[in-house]
């Protein structure tokens, strides 16, 4: 097979959908540098209020990073030393520094084979005394389910805090993301669904004084100036200039989404012919909700080609392919003093060798998406084939 002719088709192409939204991108920060507010700027204000109401919450607070705001939401929902906090071992590392960073004590959860999300039977029993709260990940745009998260938190007195890095926009049950719990995260990291051009957070609540103690958090832990009320402050504040980035971009997450949904749609429709060969994507339980931060697919014992050597033939075919997450956070060496040991959560180490993401993001065309199916299937039925004598 060939198709050396064909264009490359990269994992992720941001270019895309900057191209279209340039000059507006350009005027809004060419406006920050007339204004020279470039710390918690005008430009930061506004972002924050129409962020809020994407998010359906009623305050937002814009902080440093995706890392930031779940370590500063969880200390201003009075989460810290003492308290055990349940999160999903199949995560972003962020989500495990986030509650290290207030001193709680993190407690793992495996996951759902089919949709990689917490597994929240598995967390019921893992509910102790000293559980204060509950970290549900919104893993690659797709929601943890409101109604399950709300009655496991009602059941046992549980704080709930969003993790929603990879969720922006997205929706279950008639919830937005950042909607369910005390508070949410989110992360505006550059391939984020709705990215900045550097780093860059957000924490949203329906709640006044959290917001009003993220936002003396974030600056020095000031409620105004030289007035340092809180200890526990630090610098981690959202650059004006980077506010204003994602206040352009905003206008267009609804449609980036959608278009995300749709290409995931496609996927999975050419999928269908290639379950029976062992290769399936992660359940879609939000059906138009989800947002596909990720598309990820899971190559199960029987596929007959290995997912190393299906990575390397996709990139000798100038497709790119990534793994999210290839250790999960309980064998990872820095964190090791944890206690885990390999086999502890035996769901999200076989998903952590199965789990393979394909390229997915707006921008990316029906033809790309075909050449990267048409290459696997390809690949497929040569693993099949027995070899020559």
């Amino acid at each position: 097979m060939s198709f050396s002719e064909s264009q490359p088709v990269p994992f992720v192409d941001l270019s895309l959908q900057h191209q279209p939204l340039q000059s507006d991108i350009l005027a809004a920060m060419q406006a920050v540098l007339h204004q020279g507010d470039y710390i918690l700027g005008q430009a930061v204000a506004d972002f924050e209020q129409q962020f809020a109401t994407l998010c359906q919450t009623a305050y937002a607070v814009g902080v440093g990073s995706g890392t930031d705001a779940i370590a500063l939401g969880l200390q201003a929902c009075g989460i810290g030393a003492g308290d055990e906090v349940l999160l999903p071992v199949n995560t972003f590392i962020a989500t495990l520094i986030g509650i290290l960073q207030v001193g709680a004590t993190p407690v793992f959860v495996d996951c759902e084979p089919e949709t990689a999300l917490i597994d929240l039977a598995a967390a019921k029993q893992a509910i102790t005394a000293r559980t204060r709260a509950i970290v549900p990940v919104h893993l690659y745009g797709q929601m943890v389910s409101p109604s399950a998260l709300l009655q496991l938190a009602a059941q046992h007195n549980l704080i709930i805090f969003e993790d929603a890095a990879q969720a922006h926009g997205a929706e279950r049950e008639g919830y937005r993301a950042g909607s369910v719990g005390l508070a949410a995260a989110f992360s505006f990291y550059p391939s984020k669904n709705l990215g900045a051009m550097g780093d860059g957070g957000i924490v949203v609540t329906q709640q006044s004084l959290i917001a009003q103690t993220v936002r003396s958090l974030r600056n020095y832990g000031a409620t105004r100036k030289y007035v340092h009320t809180d200890p526990g402050g630090t610098n981690s504040r959202l650059d004006t200039l980077q506010a204003a980035v994602l206040k352009a971009k905003l206008p267009s997450l609804t449609q980036w989404n959608r278009d995300r949904n749709q290409l995931a749609a496609l996927y999975d429709r050419r999928l269908q012919s290639l379950s029976a060969e062992g290769i399936v994507p992660i359940r879609n339980d939000c059906d138009a909700g989800h947002v596909y931060h990720l598309y990820v697919v899971r190559l199960l014992p029987h596929c007959p080609i290995d997912r190393t050597v299906l990575q390397l033939e996709l990139s000798r075919h100038d497709i790119q392919s990534g793994i999210h997450y290839p250790v999960p956070c309980h064998l990872q060496p820095a964190f090791q003093s944890l206690g885990y040991q390999p086999g502890a959560f035996p769901v999200a180490e076989h998903l952590s060798q199965q789990i393979l993401s394909l390229p997915l993001y707006p921008g990316l065309t029906e033809a790309q998406l075909h050449r990267v199916m048409d290459v696997i299937a390809a690949l497929l039925a040569a693993a099949k084939q027995p070899y020559p004598l």
